[in-house]
């Protein structure tokens, strides 16, 4: 069903292609890339991905190791470059509040940029036992196009606090914070996103705000771990376009690297909306700084995007040519949703603290 590779050469299906117009309209205008608007979702999962996953835990011999005894298809599929079998979807034991687990607490900050010359606003989840005494290391967390701060966390589908939760319940994880930024990083408070490059524009320069004004807030302010080893950063859609982006020019600041959905324009691409001339050349798409190679580095998307289509599996090919080792898998059924961000999320956090 699934082909999941990790600089193996093996491609998992066609080339990019143009995603649709009139499905991209519906989901932006509708939800904004599902994440302008905070929503609520039943603490029960759908009956079909509950089967497919709700035996996960009991049946995993090695579940910190991504290691699964799962039989079908559904369930898991085998990476012969990674010598693993991944687990596609997030269980349902990891996404659902539980009387055993505690979660953390958000709190929302501002702090000076620099780089844009504004005061601009970020949500900050601690663990639920956060001790100013303990150091952690940091998580941060990339939103889509039109979104902001609080698209990622205060959508309740993502599940993002109970997935936190319980892997560290579980003892698949240490405790960590998790920073959600405003990756909207404009001088002008008239710009508003949009799909003209000069509104694309500010995406790119997170980069700046990120390196130069957020990180050292964070680790001015929290208990943060200071080493690229305990550092991470994921991003969904345009978050995920430039958490490659990051990633790949600074590697030096992070050691684990993941991408739910990119989207177009890390490379020169064109789609409906407009032309990308693209932050790298295709030949430049590798990490810069070789001294530094990521621990981790993870694209996926769903099988039924009808947002960002074939380009995360673009991006995959391109890393294939250019010999970049990476991760690559989808996760079969998913559209442009949490169900993609929840399987991102479990398996980029399990494989980043496989060896704690």
């Amino acid at each position: 069903m699934l082909i999941l590779c990790s600089g193996c050469g093996k491609a998992a299906s066609d080339s990019a292609s143009e995603y649709d117009e009139s499905s991209y309209e519906a989901v932006t205008s509708a939800s904004a890339e599902s994440e302008a608007a905070a929503t609520s979702q039943s603490e029960t999962e759908t009956e079909g991905e509950s089967a497919m996953s709700g035996e996960l835990l009991k049946n995993t011999e090695d579940l910190s190791e991504g290691i699964s005894s799962a039989e079908t298809a559904e369930e898991a599929t085998y990476c012969t470059s990674m010598d693993e079998v991944l687990n596609v979807l997030c269980p349902a034991e990891i996404s659902l509040k539980r009387n055993d687990a505690a979660y953390g607490n958000v709190t929302h900050i501002e702090y000076d940029s620099t780089t844009t010359g504004c005061k601009r606003g970020a949500n900050i989840l601690l663990p639920a036992d956060y001790d100013t005494g303990k150091s952690y290391p940091v998580l941060y967390f990339l939103h889509g196009i039109f979104g902001d701060e609080n698209s990622m966390i205060n959508d309740g589908n993502n599940k993002i606090k109970e997935i936190v939760g319980n892997l560290k319940a579980e003892g698949l994880i240490d405790d960590i914070i998790v920073v959600f930024p405003n990756m909207y990083a404009s001088s002008d408070p008239n710009l508003t996103p949009g799909f003209a490059p000069e509104q694309i524009a500010p995406y790119d320069n997170f980069i700046n705000d990120l390196t130069n004004d957020l990180i050292p807030y964070i680790e001015s302010n929290y208990s943060a771990m200071t080493d690229r080893e305990h550092r991470g950063i994921i991003g969904f859609s345009m978050g995920g376009r430039e958490t490659l982006f990051i990633g790949l020019s600074r590697s030096d600041l992070f050691a684990y690297i993941g991408a739910i959905a990119p989207a177009p324009g890390l490379t020169p691409a064109k789609d409906w909306a407009m032309e990308h001339a693209g932050q790298l050349a295709e030949n430049e798409a590798v990490v810069k700084n070789t001294d530094y190679m990521p621990e981790l580095l993870m694209i996926c998307c769903g099988t039924k995007d009808s947002v960002v289509g074939k380009y995360p599996l673009s991006y995959h090919e391109i890393f294939d040519r250019n010999g970049v080792p990476h991760l690559w898998y989808e996760v079969p059924n998913a559209d442009h949703d949490s169900n993609a961000i929840r399987s991102g999320l479990f398996n980029f956090l399990i494989r980043w603290f496989a060896d704690k």
